[in-house]
């Protein structure tokens, strides 16, 4: 079939297209990127120009039939995306260039690795990805944007957006991967012996407080923990991340609805009462953790039901790679890597692009470099793969 049957629309929610389609392009892909958790997002109200999020989605059409998509937003701040760019808006200020709004290919308010252009497979990516940068490239000339942003690429993605002259920026956050563990002891015996001692007092003190275990899925989960789940969420932005509550009641309760198969919750609970609970979506053999929160401060209780608890789940369910989520250097003392994380950024001002290509590429130097230091101070017998230094 030509290319000229290819159409590129532009939607501002997901209401207009069928979950099934729109599923069968994200596959085995990111759960961050499945219909039912954009479009909760949109009903919740988590998404509006307002709040300086609003949804311009790309669909490519062959005749009648969805073939290719992109989730995209305009932006009008950084916030809620977890790659800082702040300093490049007050660059292109200096430069007399407005920044916002601009573009955004992102799963709203998740700092997890996993998106790319959905593309059906019967098509060519390359192909599809350029007429996608086509389309994307005349919107942004057309809405006079300065930069387009496409934030925690997959890293197979990463050959196919830097040929479409995209400005790569390497970033880090912390995984842990499964090597062939059996149980939590073969993890606990890739450390050595100070650390490994260091995590069994940690879980043996919350075994003196009373304090149990147990996780949660699907049709396991008990009524009612997805609204207490939003409640410790609030309390943990109210305590230590003021200003970034991104999401309401409405998106715990609709997510309870469409994602609970998606779902493992780690409870730590003492009586019968959950004293810490962490908030986790799995998919075939990723997790990632998102969110937590206690309704008492007790000592060692956030490592063991954010980390310890939900690696040991990890291992019972098969899942070879856990991204527990954003910031927090403390998680490489619990056997979890400094990791490179991908960005792309299409920028059109030339002048623009020159300063940010020759900063970009002290930085991504300057990143790998730090993810070598990190990782050679891990607690463990042996060392990890690092990363292999730009030439």
């Amino acid at each position: 079939m030509p290319l000229t049957s290819l159409t590129y629309t532009w939607v501002d929610s997901l209401k207009s297209v069928d979950p099934q389609i729109w599923n069968a392009l994200v596959g085995s892909g990111s759960p961050f990127l499945e219909w039912e958790w954009l479009r909760t997002l949109e009903l919740a109200g988590c998404l509006t120009p307002q709040l300086g999020w609003q949804p311009r989605h790309l669909l490519v059409h062959r005749g009648k039939h969805l073939v290719a998509a992109a989730p995209l937003y305009l932006k009008g701040h950084s916030y809620g995306e977890f790659v800082f760019d702040q300093a490049w808006a007050d660059a292109a200020q200096r430069l007399r260039l407005r920044y916002y709004p601009k573009l955004l290919g992102a799963t709203p308010f998740t700092p997890a690795t996993g998106y790319r252009f959905l593309i059906h497979p019967s098509e060519d990516p390359d192909t599809l990805t350029a007429g996608m940068f086509d389309a994307i490239d005349s919107f942004c000339h057309k809405n006079q944007l300065l930069i387009a942003s496409f934030l925690f690429i997959e890293p197979e993605e990463r050959e196919r957006f830097t040929r479409q002259d995209c400005l790569e920026r390497i970033t880090h956050n912390y995984q842990w991967t499964n090597n062939a563990y059996q149980c939590f002891d073969d993890f606990l015996n890739s450390f050595n012996a100070n650390q490994r001692r260091n995590i069994r007092r940690e879980r043996a003190a919350l075994q003196q407080e009373g304090i149990t275990f147990q996780a949660y899925s699907g049709k396991t989960i008990p009524a009612g923990m997805f609204n207490f789940m939003y409640d410790l969420y609030c309390d943990t932005c109210n305590k230590f991340m003021w200003g970034s509550q991104y999401l309401n009641r409405r998106f715990f309760k609709l997510l309870e609805e469409c994602f609970a198969e998606r779902t493992v919750f780690i409870a730590g609970q003492r009586n019968g009462d959950i004293l810490g609970m962490a908030f986790n979506i799995r998919k075939q053999e990723q997790m990632f953790g998102r969110y937590w929160g206690c309704t008492e401060e007790v000592k060692f209780l956030h490592f063991s039901t954010c980390y310890y608890q939900p690696v040991e789940t990890a291992i019972g369910l098969g899942v070879q790679v856990f991204d527990p989520g954003a910031g927090g250097q403390f998680k490489m003392r619990r056997g979890f890597a400094a990791t490179e994380n991908y960005s792309m950024h299409r920028i059109y001002h030339s002048r623009f692009a020159q300063a940010l290509e020759e900063h970009l590429k002290l930085a991504n130097r300057a990143e790998l470099e730090q993810i070598v230091d990190l990782n050679n101070d891990l607690p463990l017998k042996a060392p990890i793969e690092q990363p292999i230094h730009l030439a």
